[in-house]
């Protein structure tokens, strides 16, 4: 059976051909039920259309098919990473300095395997962090097992705007639905 990285070093060229960024590949659930994921993204939007996902899943499935790297069955999930989005490259913390984050550490830090805070910034192979109650912290990306940016307000309005030119029709919500709230 193929490890992770190696299911990535198949898959990278060919989201690589169709003009994508690869964000993660990850193996989920038992062997009974395995789910292929494979994240990926166009990097003028940071997002996925559906036809882009749509084509990077059918090459994706030829190449399994000829290749058969997985050993037991699976199911093959091909998704855009959305807003709240994993952080799996250093550069992506750098994108997103100012936002708050939610980090998975594979070693302890300052008494912590977990930290919810915000980038502060990138400095060489570190990340630079601002957690509540606790002040700066440094880790060394090497050290971040997992990472995804939490929902707020501000990364919603960071994000790039939807495009709406193509659809049949936008509804609006009636006022009293509305939030105004910040």
């Amino acid at each position: 059976m193929a490890t992770t990285l190696s299911l990535a070093d198949l898959i990278a060229p060919i989201a690589t051909s169709q003009g994508l960024a690869l964000v993660r590949v990850q193996m989920n659930g038992s062997k009974a039920g395995q789910t292929l994921q494979v994240m990926a993204e166009d990097p003028a939007t940071g997002q996925l259309t559906l036809e882009q996902c749509e084509t990077l899943s059918r090459a994706l499935s030829a190449m399994l098919d000829e290749v058969d790297p997985i050993e037991s069955e699976y199911a093959l999930e091909v998704s855009s990473p959305g807003i709240d989005r994993p952080l799996t490259r250093l550069g992506d913390f750098a994108k997103w300095i100012g936002h708050d984050v939610r980090v998975k550490l594979s070693e302890t830090i300052d008494g912590r395997v977990r930290l919810h805070g915000m980038i502060a910034g990138v400095t060489g192979e570190k990340v630079d962090f601002t957690v509540p109650t606790v002040g700066p912290v440094q880790v060394p990306f090497a050290s971040i097992d997992s990472a995804k940016l939490v929902l707020t307000n501000k990364l919603i309005a960071a994000s790039r705007p939807l495009d709406f030119a193509n659809a049949d029709t936008i509804e609006e919500l009636p006022s009293e639905f509305s939030e105004d709230e910040d």
